[in-house]
């Protein structure tokens, strides 16, 4: 059964907050949760489906529904694929409203990574019980290395250089210098980021995306409910969804799962890369943008290098406007899962939404990719592409 054109999305909101010390973590999903429905017009009575992962406190969804005062809800969904799981609500939600399982679909996330370390709370990494761990964590993996290692075998193979991944940075932050809660704001150069500390060579400081509290969450619709609101909509018109993992030791870290999720969602969608009028795509570290656009389709496996610089990702500037909020690299990074921020910055996009000075002509089409877990081993991918009302 397809998705395309089956449901909208009506409402957005992104938390303000990026360290939120005074706040616990149902208050932030409570608050997304309001902040999303009155943007679309709706309250929680409206509210038949609710969908979260694991950064949603207590039984899967059900300890929120509870809190939220969600009295209606009667599908709900936790799937979890870490960052890539908001994308993968968004797919499960629009098959949900499509089968008449719900009509209005809440979807939230939310976090405060900040404010646990600030009190002291251990972050949450490897769970013992994953087949695994006994294999993995005596080597001690982290973020940091696990993502070099992936850079570096892409340069090893195609000759990219730290300059070109730069760029991304760069991008990014001359996005972020218009977003009023963006946590980097400064323009830097790509003499800025190469200069910065080395943190996992061949990553400096500046390839590294920001750690943030906060959040983020959306509302989904039927096409019947749709008519009934005011507010601009953006519709689903294709999606999907893959893993890729270590397949037993055959290991290549210069592809993501994205290989999969995108071709997916254009056939779906029945659009071209070129109908693609912006991008947002989860940018954990520049390379995982660079990875990302090349196994999309955007450009050649390998030439992702070449296709980042020069200002191409600028909006105004390139052919691939990206993440004009900034990103996860400069702006969000809630909870360490940035797939939900992709999602609101398509939407105001579609919308007509976005800052004045980044806001792309004419985009009727968008597209958003999320990534779960880690590059450099097992992850979650999740492609979406977007549309006007007309699309």
């Amino acid at each position: 059964m397809t998705i395309k054109r089956k449901a909208f999305v009506a409402g957005i909101y992104e938390h303000p907050a990026r360290v939120a010390t005074d706040k616990t973590l149902p208050q932030l999903h409570a608050e997304i949760a309001v902040g999303a429905l009155a943007d679309a017009g709706l309250g929680f009575d409206d509210v038949d489906g609710y969908f979260c992962a694991g950064d949603a406190p207590g039984l899967g969804p059900i300890n929120m529904i509870e809190y939220m005062g969600l009295n209606n809800v009667r599908h709900m969904d936790s799937t979890e694929t870490g960052g890539s799981s908001y994308l993968v609500h968004v797919r499960h939600a629009a098959q949900a409203i499509a089968a008449g399982h719900c009509h209005v679909a809440l979807i939230t996330l939310a976090g405060r990574p900040v404010a646990d370390s600030k009190e002291g709370k251990a972050p949450r990494y490897y769970n013992i019980d994953a087949p695994d761990f006994p294999f993995e964590a005596p080597y001690r993996p982290n973020v940091l290395n696990m993502y070099a290692m992936c850079a570096m075998r892409h340069m090893h193979e195609y000759g990219t250089t730290s300059e070109q991944l730069a760029w991304i940075k760069v991008a990014a932050s001359h996005h972020a210098q218009y977003n009023e809660h963006a946590r980097l704001r400064e323009v830097v150069t790509v003499e800025d980021v190469v200069n910065s500390p080395v943190v996992a060579d061949p990553l400096r400081r500046m390839d590294c995306c920001v750690i943030t509290d906060g959040g983020g969450g959306l509302v989904m619709v039927s096409p019947d409910v749709a008519k009934s609101l005011k507010r601009r909509k953006a519709q689903v018109l294709g999606a999907g969804e893959a893993p890729k993992h270590l397949m037993a030791g055959q290991v290549d870290l210069t592809y993501s799962g994205a290989r999969w999720s995108g071709p997916k969602a254009f056939e779906e969608a029945g659009v071209t890369h070129r109908d693609i009028k912006y991008a947002s795509i989860y940018d954990s570290f520049t390379i995982t943008v660079l990875e990302t656009l090349e196994d999309l389709g955007f450009c050649e496996k390998g030439k992702g290098g070449r296709f980042v610089s020069d200002g191409n990702l600028i909006s105004g500037v390139g052919k691939l406007p990206f993440n004009t909020d900034g990103g996860g690299l400069c702006s969000n990074h809630p909870g360490n899962r940035g797939g939900m921020t992709k999602i609101l910055e398509a939407v105001r996009q579609i919308r007509g939404e976005a800052h004045p000075a980044v806001q792309v002509p004419n985009c009727d089409i968008a597209l958003a990719h999320g990534t779960g877990g880690l590059l450099g081993s097992r992850m979650g991918s999740a492609t979406l592409i977007l549309g006007n009302e007309d699309a």
